[in-house]
C-alpha cells in the first residue's frame, strides 16, 4: 500500500450492506437532533471500479484527475492510493496534493492560463508539466520557471464556442509559429494537450483531434523537438445515460491512437478524465426547511384559466452552485421536463417526521436554496409529491463541480465518505497485496460498488500493477 489512504479515512460498508443504508441511518440520526444541514454521501467504491474500467478500456493512458472537478480529501486519497496522477489549475491545489505526500512529478499544471507567482511557487516544488496556447503564456513560463516541460495547447472541438476569443487552445494555423517562438525563448516543448470538454461529443471527435495533434508533432520534429507526450484531455462521460458509452469512445480512442501514435513511436498518452471518475459516486441529501404555495393559473378544458393547481416552492440547505445533473425523479423510468431542462436524478424520502410515501398528484415544483444569496435558484418545474418540512431529497450523480479543492462563497456540505469491505480488498489486491484465502480470491468476481443497485460484475485479477506516472 502507499500510505495515502487507510481504513480512517471512510465508513466501511460490511457485507450485506450499501452506502443507501448507511445513507438512510444517517438520516435517521440526524432527523433524531437538530442538524439537518445537507451533506454528501461519497461512495469510494464506485470510484476503484471506475479506475479499473479505465485501465481496462483505455490500457496505453495514464490518468491525471483534474483537481478542480472534486476536490474532497477522501478522493484525493484514494485516486493517489491507486497510482493517479493530478491535474492542478492554481497554486492552491497544488499545495492540497503535495500535502498529502503525492510527488511532484505526479502533478500537472494544466491550465492555460497561469499567475506568474503560481508559476514560481511551482518552480519552487518541482512541478514542471504545464500547458501554453499563446505567446503571453509562453513568456510567463520562459521568465519563471525555464526548467517547464511544456504541451502545446491545440483547439480541436468539433462544435466552436459561440466567443471563440475566450476559447482555449491554438488553431493549427498558429502552431509553427508559438513551436518557433518557444525555440527563440528556450523553452522545452514535449508534446501536445487537447481538450474536448463535457458536451456530449460524438467518439469520432476524439479520433479527428488524435489526428490533429500528429500533424503538430510532424510541425514540432521538423522544429528539432524531441515531443514525446500527448494529453487528450477530458470530456469521457461519468453516466451510462450519454449518446456515447465510455467504452464506445475508448475503442475509437484506441484506434486512433494505434494509426497515429502506435506502440514503439515512444510516445506516452495521458488524460484528464474529471466527471468519468466522480459523478456517479456521489448522492447529496438535503432536507426540506421552507414550504410555500403559490397558485398558478392554468387554461381549463374550455379555455377558461382555472386557478385551482398548486404550485410548491421549496427551500433546502442547497447551494445554488450545486445544479442537478441529468436523470430522472423519483425513480421514473423517463426522465421528466422541468422549466429548466431535464430533471435532476432526485429520490424523496420522508423520514422525518416517518410517515408513508403519498399517493397523491403530483405537483409542480420549484426548489430555491437559502435565503439571502444573490442566485438562489436550484430548479423550476420539478414534477414532484406533495413535499412536508423535513422531508429529505437525494440527488444523485452529484460529484462533478460540486466540491472545489478551494470552496469560497457559501459554506459546502460535508462529505460522508464510505467502501464497502469488497472494494477495499480490490484496492489491496490491485497494489500488489494477495487475497489471504481462496474465499477472498473468490469474491473479488463480485460488484466492487456499494452503491444503490450495481448489476455489472469486474473480476480484478493480480494482472493489474499500479500505473506509472510520468
Amino acid at each position: 500500500m502507499n500510505g495515502y489512504l487507510n481504513e480512517s479515512n471512510f465508513l466501511m460498508v460490511e457485507e450485506g450492506f450499501t452506502t443507501r443504508d448507511l445513507l438512510e441511518n444517517l438520516l435517521e440520526e440526524l432527523c433524531q437532533g437538530s442538524d439537518q444541514q445537507a451533506f454528501f454521501m461519497a461512495d469510494l467504491g464506485d470510484i476503484v471500479k471506475k479506475h479499473l474500467r479505465f485501465l481496462k478500456a483505455l490500457p496505453r493512458v495514464k490518468p491525471y484527475f483534474p483537481v478542480k472537478c472534486n476536490g474532497s480529501e477522501g478522493v484525493i486519497r484514494l485516486l493517489a492510493e491507486l497510482g493517479v496522477g493530478f491535474a492542478c489549475a492554481n497554486k492552491a491545489e497544488i499545495t492540497r496534493v503535495q500535502g498529502l505526500g503525492v510527488p511532484a512529478d505526479r502533478i500537472f499544471y494544466s491550465s492555460p492560463c497561469k499567475q506568474v507567482a503560481h508559476i514560481r511557487y511551482a518552480a519552487k516544488h518541482g512541478v514542471q508539466l504545464m500547458t501554453f496556447d499563446n505567446e503571453v503564456e509562453l513568456s510567463k513560463v520562459a521568465r519563471s520557471h525555464p526548467r517547464a516541460r511544456m504541451l502545446l495547447g491545440i483547439s480541436a472541438d468539433s462544435n466552436p464556442s459561440a466567443h471563440p476569443s475566450m476559447t482555449f487552445g491554438t488553431t493549427l494555423e498558429s502552431c509553427r509559429h508559438l513551436l518557433e517562438a518557444a525555440k527563440e525563448h528556450n523553452v522545452q516543448v514535449v508534446g501536445i494537450s487537447f481538450h474536448l470538454g463535457s458536451r456530449g461529443l460524438e467518439p469520432q471527435a476524439f479520433a479527428q483531434a488524435v489526428a490533429a495533434a500528429q500533424l503538430v508533432f510532424d510541425m514540432g520534429t521538423e522544429l528539432g523537438y524531441h515531443m514525446h507526450l500527448l494529453d487528450i484531455g477530458g470530456g469521457l462521460p461519468g453516466t451510462e445515460d450519454t449518446r456515447a458509452r465510455f467504452e464506445e469512445i475508448a475503442a475509437v480512442l484506441n484506434s486512433a491512437l494505434d494509426l497515429y501514435f502506435p506502440d514503439g513511436s515512444g510516445v506516452e498518452v495521458v488524460a484528464r478524465p474529471g466527471r468519468y471518475y466522480i459523478t456517479s459516486a456521489f448522492t447529496l441529501a438535503v432536507s426540506i426547511a421552507a414550504l410555500e404555495e403559490v397558485p398558478v393559473e392554468q387554461p381549463g378544458s374550455d379555455g377558461r384559466w382555472d386557478s385551482g393547481q398548486v404550485h410548491l416552492c421549496a427551500r433546502a440547505p442547497l447551494s445554488p452552485l450545486l445544479l442537478p445533473s441529468r436523470g430522472r425523479v423519483w425513480q421514473q423510468e423517463e426522465p421528466r421536463r422541468c422549466d429548466t431542462g431535464t430533471c435532476p436524478p432526485l429520490w424523496l424520502l420522508h423520514l422525518c417526521p416517518q410517515r408513508p410515501c403519498p399517493d397523491q398528484p403530483w405537483h409542480s415544483t420549484s426548489l430555491r436554496g437559502p435565503p439571502g444569496l444573490p442566485e438562489d435558484r436550484i430548479a423550476d418545474g420539478l414534477a414532484l409529491p406533495r413535499l412536508h418540512v423535513g422531508d429529505w431529497l437525494l440527488f444523485g450523480n452529484m460529484g462533478a463541480y460540486t466540491v472545489p479543492a478551494t470552496p469560497a462563497g457559501c459554506p459546502l456540505p460535508r462529505v460522508t465518505c464510505a467502501m464497502s469491505r469488497l472494494a477495499w480488498k480490490a484496492v489491496q489486491l490491485f497494489l500488489g497485496k494477495p487475497p489471504q484465502s481462496e474465499e477472498e480470491r473468490e469474491s473479488l468476481c463480485t460488484p466492487l460498488s456499494c452503491g444503490w443497485e450495481m448489476v455489472d460484475t469486474l473480476c480484478v485479477p493480480p494482472v493489474f500493477a499500479p500505473t506509472g506516472i510520468i
